[in-house]
């Protein structure tokens, strides 16, 4: 007894040592060549800075409470964002059900047969068994899956993440299109009012024999041309207000949105915008966590190559009749260790570690990619919004000297000294001016919206989850952050 005991205790250490190694490579973070500022950043450094709200509450920067209450309404109960909450869900399960293969796993059984033939009695015999077996992790097989099913949980975090700023996103954007559209209606009632005295009178300069029919004809096509216009705007809103129902999760035919005369305020943006919040994207984060789950799929494949080592213990009892088996019951035992190795597969193993290999790199790659579109849209976004400012400069001059154009051609006609073919093309440039002020501002606005959404909803520096959910992030206060 003393010798098995001290031939135990010789072999603990080593079992304790294979249990504590893991086969494949430990993950590192890649590497990614993020600049340290962005090419049209310039353009816009002189403006004050302000902070942006964290993520999840970005959207209140445009100060406009019917926008706050409409994503606080898609966040709740909107079905692409509660598909995205349910896989997210699995990602848990599917990371708990791997962290069971490091238990014990303890099974009972209760078993009867009765049996016989034309010259054999008839027998009965009952069993209970208790089994336990435990495979200890040898080479870090399990721990390899648990990484990985970890890592799949995290990025299913940061798709849900990524999810809900793209509904919020679409949010933003259908309201602010549909209150464009509500003001681009006011610019054509208003322009329709001029229409109209411009119609009356050219009827009644026709009347009086100073102007041909024709400047009747002219007027009257320039203004159902505009009831025309004013139809399509209909339909268009139409569009949008159905758009939005559907994103807050409502039929359409039970949502009504109220028009108002005003846009959303423009926000100040940072006087700078680190590169680095490229890496708190939900997507980048997604693809960072992919890649990590990959890695550890290797050391699994690797694992494969080696035994496979179990220890099982059973105890149970037998007996003929099933009363019996409770009272005086014969008692039957077992334990023992089992080593398995697999000595041919036909290349299966081999064959499992490539594809690991393979999608590693293709993870990698992705990854990278993801980086690359991630700064090339921030890019895009910073062009546009100091592009668009200077083109609303420009246009608030072109607007007024349209309009003064139209005043001193009305007064020309009226004097009779100009046709009113001029009259309209004064008019016409005069509301497309208008039209083309308020584009721009709408413009404006949908830039700083697609600003916030392609660096991750927001940029504020001291937002815990900029702080917390960094590339290679493993603590679970990351999955609640994201969550």
């Amino acid at each position: 007894m003393n010798l098995l005991k001290v031939k135990c205790i010789s072999v603990l250490p080593l079992l304790l040592g294979l249990v504590a190694c893991s086969v494949g490579p430990d993950y590192q973070p890649p590497q990614s060549s993020v600049p340290a500022a962005f090419k049209y950043e310039a353009g816009w450094q002189t403006i004050s800075p302000q902070s942006w709200a964290a993520q999840g509450d970005w959207w209140t920067a445009f100060n406009d409470p019917e926008l706050n209450l409409l994503i606080t309404q898609a966040n709740e109960a909107n079905q692409t964002l509660a598909q995205a909450e349910a896989r997210y869900r699995a990602a848990q399960g599917q990371w708990r059900l791997t962290r069971g293969d490091y238990s014990l796993r303890l099974e009972a059984s209760l078993s009867g047969n009765r049996s016989g033939g034309d010259s054999i009695s008839v027998s009965e015999s009952y069993s209970a068994r208790l089994n336990a077996s435990w495979s200890p992790d040898l080479w870090g097989r399990v721990r390899r899956s648990v990484e990985a099913s970890r890592a799949n949980m995290q990025s299913s975090a940061a798709n849900l993440v990524a999810a809900r700023l793209t509904i919020q996103l679409a949010v933003a954007q259908s309201y602010i299109r549909l209150r464009a559209l509500d003001l681009q209606k006011i610019i054509l009632e208003q322009t329709m009012v001029a229409y109209e005295r411009s119609s009356k009178l050219t009827s009644n300069q026709y009347e009086a024999g100073i102007v041909p029919r024709s400047d009747v004809i002219q007027a009257e096509t320039q203004r159902q041309s505009l009831k025309t216009d004013l139809i399509d705007l209909e339909n268009q809103r139409a569009i949008e207000e159905n758009s939005i129902a559907v994103l807050l999760g409502k039929a359409p035919v039970n949502y009504a949105l109220t028009p108002t005369e005003q846009l959303p305020e423009l926000p100040v943006l940072p006087a700078s915008l680190p590169s680095t919040l490229i890496s708190r994207r939900p997507d980048v984060v997604s693809a960072e966590r992919q890649l990590a789950s990959a890695s550890a799929q290797i050391g699994v494949a690797q694992a494969a190559w080696l035994p496979s080592f179990s220890i099982t213990a059973g105890y149970g009892a037998s007996a003929a009749r099933f009363s019996d088996l409770f009272d005086a019951p014969e008692a039957i035992w077992s334990v023992g260790p089992s080593l398995v190795q697999t000595l041919f597969d036909g290349g299966a193993r081999r064959a499992s570690k490539d594809i690991a290999i393979a999608q590693y790199d293709e993870q990698l790659a992705n990854y990278r990619q993801t980086v690359l579109d991630g700064l090339a849209e921030v890019e895009n976004a910073l062009a546009t919004i100091s592009l668009l400012k200077d083109k609303a400069e420009q246009q608030d001059i072109l607007l007024k000297l349209a309009e003064e154009n139209e005043r001193i051609v009305n007064n020309r006609y009226k004097s009779g000294l100009v046709s009113f073919l001029e009259v309209a093309t004064a008019q016409n440039q005069t509301l497309n001016a208008r039209r083309t002020r308020l584009n721009t501002s709408a413009d404006r606005l949908q830039a700083s919206l697609q600003l916030a959404a392609v660096i991750g909803g927001g940029w504020d520096l001291n937002d815990p989850v900029v702080q917390s959910v960094s590339l290679g992030a493993e603590a679970d206060d990351d999955l609640e952050d994201a969550q």
